[in-house]
């Protein structure tokens, strides 16, 4: 897959530029393709965290949810004819 890539200036404290320009030799690849990698995993945590943020407030909604409506439903189906059950136990 190719991505659309555009030139950028950004400044760094020296200790950083040195820590790509190390681990780019280590793994022989470019600064450019060090920096790249070391967004795109941030980007996948930020995106993880959201949904990990989704997730619990969807799970509480859906407890609570159960939570007002178990009765309800157990009311109803303890009511239901035998002739739209067919006769079984639900």
């Amino acid at each position: 897959m190719t991505v659309e890539s555009r030139k950028v200036t950004i400044t760094l404290p020296q200790h950083l530029l040195e820590f790509a320009d190390r681990l780019a030799a280590r793994v022989n690849t470019s600064r450019s393709q060090v920096i790249s990698q070391a967004l795109a995993a941030a980007e996948v945590r930020e995106q993880e965290r959201v949904a990990a943020v989704g997730y619990r407030f969807y799970a509480g909604e859906a407890v609570e949810f159960a939570d007002a409506t178990s009765r309800p439903v157990a009311e109803a189906i303890a009511t239901t004819p035998n002739e739209v059950t067919n006769g079984e136990t639900w």
